[in-house]
């Protein structure tokens, strides 16, 4: 779980609070995340931490309250987004990670079966995120307008910041400051394989406000999918 963003964007509420303990209904969104893991059966989470870890760590503990045995791993500088899984030490082959800032309700234990069938090197949860567009968009050839569109609505397939990889990826991670893109472009090029795991589960990344926000007002209908049953 990478959890040591400054999450800037959510300034200033992130000057004094790690982006992972915003709340999202009473609980923090990185506690919701947890709960749902140990839901789907995993047993140990190590938590990457770097801004204002000691909060984080106050408050999760060595998590046996959340039903699982939390691990963490400090960044002394800042390694991007997939630098921290050089340094954490486990011995599975296959590794879920995921940014701890994300409000879903994807099936964990169906995205690890999927990737373990894939055959895959890595599998990342993809999720169709459509943007409207608020002006008329011209399309051109040279100097002259051959297409006019008003105010449409684009369609993109994104990153859910939920990822599976076995050893062979995780070992082209150098001892720096690396990120998701870096390693895909890594893999692609060493011809490793890398699986899209579609979803249509509900899903935020709270990074901007108005994520935040909705991800807020979207919880209570959300609860009894969010937050399994103990």
């Amino acid at each position: 779980m990478l959890a040591g963003g400054r999450g800037t964007r959510l300034e200033p509420y992130t000057t004094v609070l790690p982006k992972p303990l915003m709340p999202v209904g009473e609980m923090p969104v990185l506690e919701i995340l947890v709960r749902r893991l140990a839901g789907a059966g995993l047993h140990t989470v190590h938590l990457a931490v770097g801004h204002l870890a000691e909060l984080i760590e106050a408050y999760f503990g060595n998590g046996s309250r959340f039903g699982v045995e939390l691990r963490y791993w400090r960044e002394i500088e800042p390694l991007g987004t997939a630098g921290p899984l050089a340094e954490i030490e486990t011995a599975s082959p296959t590794i879920l990670v995921m940014n701890g800032d994300l409000l879903t309700t994807l099936d964990f234990r169906a995205f690890l079966a999927a990737h373990e069938e894939s055959g895959a090197s890595a599998t990342v949860g993809v999720h169709q995120r459509d943007v409207p567009v608020d002006y008329g968009v011209v399309k051109l050839d040279g100097s002259a307008i051959v297409g006019f569109e008003e105010k449409p609505t684009l369609s993109y397939m994104i990153s859910m910041g939920v990822y599976a990889f076995e050893r062979d990826a995780i070992e082209l991670i150098p001892p720096r400051k690396f990120d998701f893109p870096d390693l895909v472009h890594a893999m692609l090029d060493r011809g490793l394989a890398i699986n899209a795991h579609v979803s249509s589960a509900f899903w935020l990344d709270i990074g901007r406000h108005e994520d935040y926000e909705l991800a807020n007002r979207s919880f209570e209908h959300l609860r009894a999918e969010l937050i399994p049953r103990a």
